[in-house]
């Protein structure tokens, strides 16, 4: 391991806003869109998350590294997020669980970040400003250079990514004799989200973004789960159609995050990008249909168009956050299909909402 921390490093913003800070993880440059998350913990399972692929994080809670890593918590196999963003990079840690430090973890996964930032000034500023994109050098100081590579890097909005993130093969999760099969349409899956099916006896196959309803129909699943994942949905019209056949089929269907915006495009709703989208472990939303609040963990840039829905006469809505009224949940009028925006397998996080995998299950069984 080595100890970058008295190297100097340096995040650029593209509305040309610069911050000065220190290096953190592997020596160089990164680029993507930047972002923040208010989770106190669970650092691990966000830089591990592939719906952060492309984007670079800022970490509100001021201490990162401080209980090492940890392989049993990573959502992925391998670090998604593009860069890291906090005040204190601690390299030394104390939990006995923990495999390494999170500079040896950076390292062997060629990570760049930048430490020692006032990130509640760099919160404030992309709160108020809107999501943009950034870069991070710890080996290029000269700011108008890197303004000039900043100025290649596209926009979020229009980028399709689940393809990269997805398995490139089928593979199953579960228990083989489990009484319930459930195909799953991998657009950048986290593990607790197959943990928590497997622990409900459900045995799952996870295929890959592309997949054709027909590939997953021919394994004879007894219903369809749509993941999350990055990127912007409405650039996906291969799963868009995928989903509509599903729906077609009159199969049951459950969608997460990204999952919850495909169901809503394949019924004429609209997405749009947010101004800096919800991601943290503390999101209040109301369950209309129980008349019940949830806290929640949620992480998406993207969310779908009220105006829509009230207009469509094929979704309801079944849950609404109670921050900003934006929409949090949907199902289909007549079909067994539902969908909400957050993130139900939460881990870490609140468990309020881990009663979805139950209601889809019992949905299936109905």
């Amino acid at each position: 391991m080595t100890n970058y921390s008295k190297l100097p490093a340096i995040l650029v913003l593209e509305d040309g806003t610069v911050y000065h800070g220190k290096a953190a993880g592997k020596i160089g440059t990164t680029t993507g869109e930047i972002c923040f998350n208010t989770g106190t913990t669970g650092y691990q399972e966000i830089f591990t998350d592939p719906s952060y692929y492309g984007q670079i994080m800022v970490t509100t809670n001021a201490h990162i590294g401080n209980y090492g890593i940890d392989e049993d918590d990573t959502e992925s196999g391998e670090i998604q997020i593009a860069g890291l963003v906090c005040k204190n990079y601690n390299i030394s840690y104390s939990r006995q669980m923990a495999d390494s430090s999170i500079q040896t973890y950076f390292e062997e996964e060629n990570l760049v970040g930048i430490s020692d930032i006032d990130t509640r000034s760099l919160v404030r500023h992309i709160r108020d400003k809107g999501a943009m994109n950034a870069i991070i050098s710890s080996e290029n100081l000269d700011i108008d250079s890197l303004k000039a590579e900043l100025a290649k890097v596209p926009s979020m909005e229009g980028l399709e990514l689940s393809s990269i993130v997805s398995t490139r093969e089928p593979y199953f999760y579960g228990e083989e004799g489990a009484p319930t099969r459930v195909a799953v349409l991998d657009l950048g899956i986290k593990k607790n989200i197959l943990r928590n099916f497997d622990s409900r006896q459900v045995y799952a196959k996870v295929f890959p973004a592309k997949t054709t309803f027909q590939e997953m129909e021919a394994w004879s699943p007894d219903g369809y789960f749509i993941s999350n994942g990055p990127g912007d949905p409405a650039a996906m019209d291969y799963a868009i159609d995928t989903i509509k056949e599903i729906i077609e089929a009159e199969k049951p269907m459950f969608g997460i995050c990204l999952g919850h915006q495909m169901l809503a495009l394949a019924n004429g709703i609209r997405t749009q990008k947010m101004h800096n989208g919800h991601r943290g472990i503390n999101h209040p939303v109301k369950n209309i249909v129980a008349n019940r609040c949830e806290i929640t963990s949620q992480n998406h840039g993207f969310g779908v168009v009220a105006e829509d829905i009230e207009k469509s006469d094929k979704v309801e809505v079944t849950h609404v956050n109670l921050n900003d009224n934006s929409i949090e949940g949907i199902r289909l009028k007549g079909k067994k299909a539902f969908s909400v925006q957050y993130h139900p397998e939460s881990s870490p996080g609140p468990h309020d909402s881990r009663y979805l995998f139950d209601d889809f299950i019992a949905m299936i069984k109905a």
